[in-house]
């Protein structure tokens, strides 16, 4: 009965419900660091059956400043599985005053084909608010029906910074026999189980939370946020039944979706054989095709069909000369088979530093496919939604962290390769001449390799030599300089990859001139810009994702007649962060420096966060740290 009570409210007319939205009412507490308060929310998720559901949600804000405004936008995706019942939006004044009601019939309907990269069969409707005026509250409500379930929404208190919560309640109604499966993650949140005839209601709720404050190094939202994971067991779309229970299960539901959908033209098998028949190593077969894949085919997303999971079949690849992730990553395995090599598509989550996963609660947690062809001893990875990459090379997308590598026999979860110390490096020679007005001009040889390289690779490879100098000039730390030549080559041949990046500049004033002084910054283009704050509090632990190396060696020639009156001191920093190196030598006619600075990943407590700002200090200081020299009488 509690329950009905609560979708009884949910109807009630919105100005009813005004007078308990009046900005006078929000406690301090839930005002303190905030843009926003979460004055009320409630989704409601009935599961009618494997295939069907409906949902109903509100979500009511109080925006008390700029920091809050995002959420006066709201957007509501449909598509053929969801269809939108009804939709509406009002804002209210401080008071509680209605100033805006907006039906569904009045809001924006767009499509949801962002660029012409993306083909898909979602829509949105936009409603948005525009008020400058603070605080303001706005109030949505929707009711859908989704007919074919392939996921859950999860249960998220508070998922966002700066945002404080009144009151947030998450239903989810079942039959009584259906197995719904969550866990909380990060928290301890237990549903309150009811039962209503043949129907289990579970509910959560959480109330006056005050808001977040974003730290500096935090681990992913995924890590430290309070949350339920929820998902189906058994689950229906399209005619296509699967079970989610396991990783093995929902392998086998997304190896049907495969079935069938890797015959290749008969045109293409000629291909495949001519391009691999006189070739005896497989992994030169696998090259060979991959190079072929990249040569003949681009990246488009497709959103259609089954949730936008299943690919299209090899054959529509082979004619279009185009796909998605899942229809290039199964084109791929398709070329493979023809050419007697089993090879998997692979389900995983993308993105830069996407590490986290929940691996002991199967469930959709990928939004990427990829390729891979197992070995006895080690696996090459194919990245087949790019045209660049070497095989056997994942880049940061999706290196290091669990992904579902799906065959005949189901899912069973592996592990992407991590590219380390020894990988990410940075290696810089510079060649420089300063004469007596302090001008520099300079030659300078760097190579990166590894995830140091990955987002050169997609400027060097996707950009016009205007945009490339562009870019080149947004990464150089100097006051004024021209590029006078610049040019990259990549290393594909040996893995991971590598590119050289060759420079010539000039910058004029380069070291100040003063008198009969030359005040000389030895460190020419790598100065570290992380500034910690000494007394900041910390709450959550630090987590550094990325491990590399830099390292800068640098000679400049100095003008005649000069004489060091100070030098840098030399810096060595040994830490659980990471290591710090630098040495300054003056010369009769040279500057000699030499820097390394070495991070290493990994997750700290909360009270290392004062010894990590010390020693982030100390290499920000040293890296501006000037040699003086003096003109002799």
């Amino acid at each position: 009965m509690k329950l009905v009570f609560a979708l009884c409210l949910l109807m009630m007319p919105f100005v009813s419900f005004a007078q308990h939205f009046q900005s006078n009412d929000i406690p301090d507490s839930l005002k303190k660091n905030a843009g926003l308060v979460t004055r009320y929310e409630e989704e409601v998720f009935e599961i009618k059956s494997p295939g069907k559901a409906t949902e109903h949600e509100r979500h009511v804000y109080t925006i008390l400043n700029e920091d809050g405004d995002y959420v006066s936008t709201y957007r509501s995706r449909y598509d053929k599985f969801t269809s939108i019942n009804n939709i509406t939006g009002t804002m209210y004044d401080a008071s509680g005053k209605e100033l805006k009601h907006v039906r569904k019939k009045e809001m924006e309907d767009v499509s949801g084909t962002g660029d012409e990269s993306l083909i898909t069969d979602s829509r949105y409707k936009i409603c948005s608010f525009n008020n400058r005026t603070y605080p303001y509250t706005v109030d949505f409500e929707e009711e859908d029906d989704i007919n074919g379930i392939l996921d859950f929404p999860d249960w998220v208190p508070q998922g966002i910074n700066k945002a404080s919560v009144e009151d947030t309640k998450f239903v989810v109604i079942a039959p009584k026999d259906y197995v719904l499966r969550f866990k909380p993650v990060n928290c301890s949140f237990q549903p309150v189980i009811t039962e209503d005839g043949g129907k289990k209601i579970y509910t959560w709720e959480r109330k006056n939370l005050p808001a977040r404050n974003k730290e500096i190094f935090a681990p992913s939202p995924i890590q430290i946020i309070p949350y339920v994971m929820i998902a189906p067991s058994d689950f229906e779309a399209q005619g296509y039944k699967g079970d989610m229970s396991t990783w093995e299960g929902y392998g086998k539901f997304y190896y049907e979706l495969l079935k069938g959908r890797d015959i290749l033209p008969e045109d293409i098998k000629r291909k495949v054989h001519e391009l691999t028949d006189n070739l005896n190593d497989p992994r030169q077969k696998i090259k060979v095709l991959y190079d072929y894949l990249q040569r003949n085919t681009h990246y488009i997303s497709i959103q259609l069909g089954i949730g936008g999971w299943q690919p299209f079949d090899a054959a529509y690849v082979a004619t279009k000369r185009y796909g998605d992730c899942k229809a290039l990553s199964n084109f791929m395995v398709s070329l493979l088979k023809e050419a007697g090599i089993k090879g998997n598509s692979v389900i995983i989550r993308s993105g830069a530093n996407e590490t986290s996963m929940n691996s002991d609660f199967p469930s959709d947690q990928f939004d990427h496919v990829i390729s891979c062809v197992p070995f006895e001893k080690d696996t090459v990875w194919l990245e087949c939604t790019s045209q660049t990459l070497p095989a056997g090379y994942l880049s940061s997308f999706t290196a290091n962290r669990y992904a579902l590598l799906v065959d005949e026999a189901g899912g069973k979860l592996v592990h992407t390769p991590k590219y380390g110390l020894n990988d990410n490096q940075e290696i810089k020679k510079i060649t420089a001449t300063i004469n007596e007005e302090g001008n520099l001009s300079a030659s300078i040889n760097t190579m990166y390799k590894a995830e140091r390289q990955d987002h050169l690779e997609q400027l060097i490879n996707y950009l016009s030599k205007e945009d490339q100098l562009k870019h080149l000039k947004s990464s150089i730390d100097l006051p004024t300089y021209d590029i006078v030549k610049f040019d990259y080559v990549q290393h594909k041949e040996i893995l991971p990859p590598s590119i050289t990046e060759t420079l010539e500049l000039n910058a004029p004033n380069y070291a100040q001139a003063s008198g009969k002084r030359l005040f000389i910054l030895p460190n020419v283009l790598t100065r570290s810009a992380i500034k910690l704050k000494q007394d900041e509090e910390r709450k959550y632990e630090i987590e550094l994702k990325d491990e590399y190396r830099l390292i800068d060696s640098v000679e400049i020639k100095i003008p005649g007649g000069f004489q060091v009156e100070a030098l840098p001191r030399d810096m060595k920093l040994e830490t659980k962060f990471g290591k710090y190196i630098t040495s300054t030598r003056v010369l009769p006619d040279k500057i000699i420096y030499y820097r390394l600075q070495e991070q290493y990943s990994g997750k700290f407590p909360p009270s290392d966060y004062s010894d990590l700002t010390r020693f982030y200090d100390e290499i920000f200081k040293a890296d501006r740290s000037k040699i003086v020299l003096v003109k002799k009488e």
